[in-house]
């Protein structure tokens, strides 16, 4: 029977392995122990899909102020992609945070190496239930479009507000000044890509 759990350190350490690592570039992935930190810190729930004891995908919530959060990842292990698994995980996800805003990025198709898989996943997601917020953002140099699960009515502005403080709640001033944009502005300098990092 599938359920929606939270997962242990080592089945975390295990997913991003086996998962994580091929399904996302390093500009949008964090390091290991970077996520293993915001887990003992508190500000992660690290939410996987079990099929008896195997995990069949993962979808990791950032934490900010309460009745916010940030879907960070979403991953189908490979052997269950085209099944609805992902689906099923943002449905149960719902569930399992039923007051929560949650908002997601999914990369800009115009800004995308790949624009027909980008948007094909803002397909994906619009089927799912998510709204599409009105801007955009640029974090370490990957464009994205802000999505959101409601969990009650927000405005752009207040989403951006409460985006903007998941990010400024864990990096230092200078590094959130030189790598985020909450909201995207066209007419600003372009954030160089980098990988994903804290250090």
């Amino acid at each position: 029977m599938m359920e929606l759990r939270l997962a242990a350190p080592e089945q975390v350490a295990v997913v991003y392995a086996r998962d994580m690592v091929s399904a996302f570039p390093p500009a949008e992935l964090k390091p290991l122990k970077n996520i293993q930190a915001m887990c003992r810190d508190g500000c992660y729930r690290p939410w996987c899909l079990f099929d008896g004891d195997e995990i069949a995908g993962e979808c990791f919530l950032w934490l900010g102020r309460p009745g916010w959060a940030l879907l960070d990842y979403l991953c189908v292990a490979e052997g269950r992609r085209n099944t609805g698994a992902g689906a099923w995980m943002l449905a149960e996800l719902r569930r399992a945070e039923p007051d929560t805003v949650i908002l997601a990025e999914s990369e800009a198709p115009a800004h995308a190496p790949d624009p027909a898989m980008a948007e094909r996943r803002l397909g994906f997601y619009a089927r799912c239930g998510l709204r599409t917020a009105g801007y955009d953002t640029d974090i370490f140099g990957v464009r994205y479009k802000t999505l959101y699960l409601p969990a009650r009515p927000a405005d752009d502005e207040e989403l951006a507000r409460e985006h903007r403080f998941i990010y400024q709640n864990r990096f230092p001033k200078e590094k959130y000044d030189r790598y985020v944009r909450i909201p995207w502005d066209p007419a600003a300098k372009p954030v160089r890509r980098i990988p994903w990092n804290e250090d």
